[in-house]
C-alpha cells in the first residue's frame, strides 16, 4: 500500500464511528471522501495527524505504519490542512508560507537559501506573489485559504490532505480554490486526498471517490460509478436527477425532495 487506512476502527467512548475501514489511495491522483455528516470522514483524516487514535488498525505510508517514521521525516512527505486552523492575524502571507519549511530547518539556524527559493516558487505557483507582504487580517477568505494551502505546498509533500478546504467560502472562491488544488495536483504530480460536502465539486475535481455509510466503505471508484440515484438515496437519503457535465466530463446532480 502506497498510502491509506488499513483496517481502522474509531470509537469515541461507547460510540463507534467507523469499523474496520481500509482505503488504498491511488498515487498521483485526487481522491475525495464523501458521506453524510457524522459518518467519520474527518475522524479518519485526524488519524493521519494523530489528533485521533484509532481503536484498531493503522495509517500506512509506503507499506509502513506512520508511527515508524520520525515526525520531521513524515512532514516532508505528507502535508495536512485541517478544516479549522489558526495563526496570528497580523502575520504576513510570506511568513505563513515560510512555516512550511519547518521540517527542513536545522536546530538554531534560520532559513537557508534553498528554503527561500522554495518559498518564492510556492508564492508564484499559488498566485500569492503580489500578496506576500499583506497580513492575514487584510485578506479575503479565499485569499487566506490560498495562503494556508501554499504553506502546505511549501513542505514539498508527496501527499496533500485537505479537510473541507472550501467550507465558509462563497461559490466564486470555492471554484477558485478547487481550480488551485487541481492545478497543484497536475503541476506537482502529488497525491491529493480531500473531504468535501459538495457532491458536484467532488465529482468534478476528483479522479476517485470513497463513500462511507453505516461505518463502512459503501462504494469506491470513478465518480460515475459512485454517484448514482440509488447510492445517493442510500447515502444521503435524497432523490436526485443525474446528468452528464460534458464540459468537465463528470456527473452532475440536481437533488430533489423525497
Amino acid at each position: 500500500m502506497y498510502f491509506g487506512f488499513k483496517n481502522i476502527s474509531i470509537r469515541y467512548g461507547e460510540k463507534e464511528i467507523v469499523n474496520d475501514i481500509t482505503m488504498d489511495f491511488p498515487r498521483g491522483k485526487t481522491t475525495t471522501i464523501i458521506g453524510a455528516n457524522g459518518c467519520g470522514k474527518t475522524s479518519l483524516l485526524k488519524t493521519i495527524s494523530r489528533a485521533v487514535s484509532p481503536k484498531k488498525g493503522e495509517v500506512v505510508f509506503k507499506n509502513k505504519p506512520l508511527d515508524h517514521y520520525r515526525p520531521k521525516e513524515l512532514a516532508k512527505k505528507i502535508a495536512y490542512l485541517p478544516q479549522i486552523h489558526y495563526s496570528p492575524s497580523d502575520i504576513d502571507v510570506k511568513t505563513l508560507v515560510s512555516y512550511g519549511r519547518y521540517p527542513y530547518r536545522q536546530f538554531g539556524k534560520g532559513l537557508s537559501e534553498q528554503d527561500r527559493e522554495v518559498i518564492q516558487n510556492t508564492l508564484n505557483l499559488t498566485g500569492l506573489k503580489n500578496l506576500e507582504d499583506r497580513t492575514l487580517d487584510h485578506l479575503s477568505g479565499g485569499e487566506r485559504q490560498r495562503a494556508w494551502i501554499a504553506m502546505t505546498i511549501c513542505q514539498e509533500p508527496e501527499i496533500l490532505i485537505l479537510d473541507e478546504p472550501i467550507t465558509y467560502l462563497d461559490i466564486g472562491y470555492q471554484l477558485e480554490i478547487m481550480e488551485l488544488i487541481k492545478s497543484l495536483g497536475e503541476k506537482l504530480n502529488i497525491t491529493i486526498i480531500m473531504v468535501l460536502h459538495d457532491i458536484n465539486l467532488a465529482a468534478r475535481y476528483s479522479q476517485h471517490l470513497f463513500s462511507i455509510k453505516d461505518k463502512k466503505i459503501y462504494a469506491y471508484g470513478d465518480p460515475r460509478f459512485v454517484i448514482t440515484e440509488e447510492r445517493l438515496s442510500d447515502i444521503f437519503n435524497i432523490k436526485a436527477q443525474i446528468y452528464e457535465d460534458n464540459r468537465n466530463a463528470c456527473p452532475f446532480i440536481i437533488p430533489e425532495k423525497r
